[in-house]
């Protein structure tokens, strides 16, 4: 059965588009790669469109499955492009409050677009039943606090053990939009300056209480709409991650560590800051470039070196460092708003790996500092389990470790350090600071 009215072919192909991005993070993608084909659109409002439904659609990607699967007898495997089409039209449906007949006849065209127009009616058949039953269908769900919040059962049983005052809110802000955040270049101009240039132009947007150079936009923009940031003034930076460098204490002539360094967000805010070497390792070479990039783009310099930041011996020079930041590869389950993909490719699992390897680099990280020096140990996870858990274990293991405790006025204390839930301007996060005896 094709639709009556005529479609836009270009519609339909941003809606093809979506459910081929989707279809490729269920096989195991991540998001960002899988709407890389959509980047080639000629039309930029329509490779954006592509990733307001991705992300739209991954967001709430158990809940709209849960909402297919009560209209479908046979239900075609989740990782099939049709599967994923449904989902874009009900998403729309739902959450975007696209009219009915362009939700439908659009997403009904791109089974054709993505070579299965035999589907065309089934998509037809679903999307229409959705818009006569949707207060049924809806009501007939079950109560369960991973379907409502789209969030596999063993990452909500993580939250609601780590979290028990705060859960429900955890997971409602991972679901929702992160908002552009800036870090404005204090060699350049003053954050007042900055906020009264943004006014000028009639660009709303406000300070952050907690990170000293933290802007944050009323509306997102791409960068190169942004006032000042191909000339250096401003980079884009979430306002948790700021806090990094507050943390480091930083003065001039210091020998810093930024263990692991890419994309170079935090190695750029401290040489911002003082007039420091810094030695920013990664273990991807690829990665480093942009850390190049964005240092030229800023006119800083730092020695950048492609290597593992748990094996020293093979970069090291020997001489001990006054700071050293780890940034630990995590979970990201702090991060879930910019990245929803993350909820369906990170598993169980993987936890016990990760804090393997956040033990491991905080080893080695500990192991090039001076005494008397300062490490910040810092995760984008909201799980204990990356955060106090591996200082508590590494306390155990060595005795010349002190615990600086955290006072501020941004997140909550926790008994070794200090996180941030997800939500406003922040990301989730998790702080602490070492002390070598």
């Amino acid at each position: 059965m094709k639709p009556a009215a005529p479609v836009s072919r270009h519609h339909a192909n941003v809606r093809a588009s979506a459910a081929r991005a989707i279809s490729r993070v269920l096989r195991g993608s991540s998001l960002d790669d899988a709407l890389l084909p959509a980047e080639r659109f000629r039309v930029p409002a329509d490779a954006a469109m592509t990733r307001l439904l991705a992300y739209g659609v991954l967001r709430e990607l158990r809940l709209l499955q849960a909402i297919a699967a009560r209209m479908v007898d046979k239900p075609l495997a989740q990782d099939d492009e049709i599967h994923a089409l449904v989902l874009v039209g009900l998403h729309q449906l739902r959450s975007l409050a696209t009219p009915p007949h362009a939700a439908i006849n659009e997403t009904v065209a791109a089974a054709e677009v993505l070579k299965r127009p035999q589907a065309q009616s089934f998509v037809n058949a679903v999307l229409r039943r959705y818009t006569r039953e949707q207060g049924a269908i809806e009501a007939g769900l079950p109560n369960d606090p991973g379907l409502r919040h789209s969030h596999p059962d063993w990452l909500v049983q993580q939250i609601r053990n780590d979290w028990p005052r705060h859960w429900e809110s955890v997971l409602a802000a991972n679901n929702g939009q992160g908002p552009l955040t800036l870090r404005v270049n204090r060699r350049r101009m003053s954050r007042d300056e900055y906020l009264r240039r943004l006014a000028e132009m009639d660009i709303a947007a406000s300070a952050d209480s907690a990170a000293l150079e933290a802007v944050t936009l009323a509306e997102a923009r791409p960068v190169d709409k942004i006032p000042g940031f191909n000339s250096g003034q401003v980079s884009v930076q979430d306002a948790s991650a700021q806090l990094a460098v507050t943390l480091l204490q930083l003065s001039g002539g210091l020998r810093v560590l930024d263990a692991c360094a890419a994309p170079g967000g935090k190695t750029a805010h401290m040489l911002e800051c003082a007039d420091l070497e810094v030695t920013a390792v990664d273990r991807d070479a690829q990665r480093l470039i942009r850390v190049d990039e964005n240092l030229r783009r800023l006119r800083l310099a730092a020695k950048l070196v492609a290597g593992d930041a748990g094996e020293p011996l093979r970069w090291w020079d020997g001489k001990p460092f006054d700071r050293v930041l780890l940034d630990a590869p995590c979970s990201g389950t702090g991060v879930i708003r910019r990245h929803p993909d993350i909820k369906w490719l990170r598993r169980d699992s993987d936890i016990a790996g990760l804090q393997a390897q956040q033990l491991r680099l905080l080893k080695s990280g500990w192991n090039l500092l001076k005494p008397g020096g300062r490490l910040v140990y810092a995760t984008c996870s909201v799980l204990r389990a990356e955060g106090d858990e591996i200082i508590g274990r590494f306390r155990l293991l060595h005795d010349n470790v002190v615990i600086e405790p955290i006072v501020a006025a941004w997140g909550e204390a926790t008994a070794h350090g200090r996180r941030i839930a997800p939500g406003g301007a922040h990301d989730g996060f998790y702080y602490a600071v070492l002390l070598k005896r």
